[in-house]
C-alpha cells in the first residue's frame, strides 16, 4: 500500500486545491472528513475515489469497520504531518476521501406520497446549509432543495456543519423557474417566509404537501418566490432584532409541519 509522507507529494496538492469551488467544478471531485461522514457517503452510493487515512490517528475512531471492503488500491496512508495539513476541523480520525459528486438534478428526486420539502433560495453560508440539512434529517424530510446557490452542496464547511447530513437527506439544485414548474407539476403547495407576512406560520396547514422556501438572512426571498408562493407567512418576533437566524427559522417551520403531521407521515 503506497504511504505518502510528503506535503509536496502531487496527490496531497491536488486534494488540498478541491477546498476551492472552481477546483471542485474542474476536477468533478471533492473532499470529505471523518469516519461516520464517509460511512453516510458509501451507504448513500457515492463513488469512491480515492481514500487518504492515517494508522496512528485512525486507530482511535469509533468506526473501525468503515474501510472494510474497500480495494485496497483506493487505500492511501499518510503521515500524521500530512493528515493534519490536509484536515480542516478538530479531533477528527484520521480519514480523508476523495469522491466523484452526484446531479442533485430534480427529476432523480424520490418523494413520498406527502411530501414535505426545504426550499433554500440563494443560500451563501455553507454552516446555514449544513445545518439545515441536520434539521431535515431529523424532521425525515423528503429533500433540500437549493435554489439559485451561491454556495455548492460539496464545500467542505456543508459537509462538516451537516455532520454528514449532506448523506442522508436528498438535495436538489435547481433554478427558480425550473423549481417552481417542477413543484407545481408534483402539486406541491408553497410556503414563502418573510417578514412583513400576514399569515403566521401555525396557522397554515402544513398537512398537505408542502415546502417552505427560505431566503437568505441579509435579504430575505426574492420578487420572484415573493410573487409565486401560494402563501406568505412569518414567524412571530417579539424583541428588538428583525431576523432569527435562517437554519433555526427553517427548523421552527420544519418542526410545525412535523407537529401537524404527527411525524406519521414522513
Amino acid at each position: 500500500m503506497e504511504r505518502i509522507t510528503s506535503l509536496q507529494n502531487p496527490r496531497i496538492k491536488r486534494l488540498q486545491l478541491l477546498n476551492k469551488h472552481r477546483e471542485r467544478i474542474q476536477q468533478q471531485r471533492f473532499s470529505m472528513e471523518g469516519a461516520r461522514e464517509l460511512g453516510l457517503a458509501r451507504k448513500a452510493g457515492y463513488e469512491i475515489e480515492s481514500i487518504y487515512y492515517c494508522p496512528e490517528i485512525f486507530a482511535k475512531t469509533e468506526y473501525p469497520h468503515v474501510l472494510e471492503g474497500i480495494p485496497e488500491n483506493k487505500l492511501v496512508e499518510i503521515t500524521p504531518a500530512v493528515f493534519e495539513k490536509l484536515a480542516y476541523r478538530e479531533q477528527s480520525d484520521g480519514i480523508i476521501a476523495l469522491l466523484r459528486p452526484k446531479n442533485h438534478r430534480l427529476q432523480d428526486l424520490t418523494l413520498s406520497d406527502n411530501p414535505f420539502i426545504i426550499i433554500l433560495e440563494k443560500v451563501e453560508k455553507p454552516g446555514n446549509l449544513g445545518a439545515v440539512l441536520r434539521t431535515a434529517d431529523a424532521a425525515k424530510a423528503d429533500a433540500v432543495i437549493v435554489c439559485d446557490p451561491s454556495t455548492d452542496v460539496y464545500n467542505p464547511n456543508v459537509i462538516r456543519s451537516s455532520v454528514g447530513g449532506l448523506f442522508t437527506v436528498p438535495v436538489g439544485v435547481a433554478d427558480a423557474q425550473t423549481l417552481l414548474k417542477w413543484l407545481q407539476d408534483q402539486n406541491i403547495h408553497t410556503f414563502a417566509a418573510e417578514l412583513e407576512a400576514s399569515k403566521w406560520y401555525h396557522e397554515c396547514d402544513f398537512k398537505q404537501a408542502s415546502a417552505i422556501v427560505m431566503g437568505t438572512e441579509a435579504d430575505g426571498l426574492t420578487d420572484f418566490w415573493l410573487k409565486h408562493s401560494e402563501y406568505r407567512i412569518k414567524i412571530p418576533m417579539q424583541g428588538q432584532l428583525d431576523s432569527l437566524n435562517l437554519s433555526v427559522s427553517t427548523a421552527i417551520l420544519t418542526f410545525e409541519a412535523m407537529r401537524q403531521r404527527n411525524f406519521n407521515q414522513v
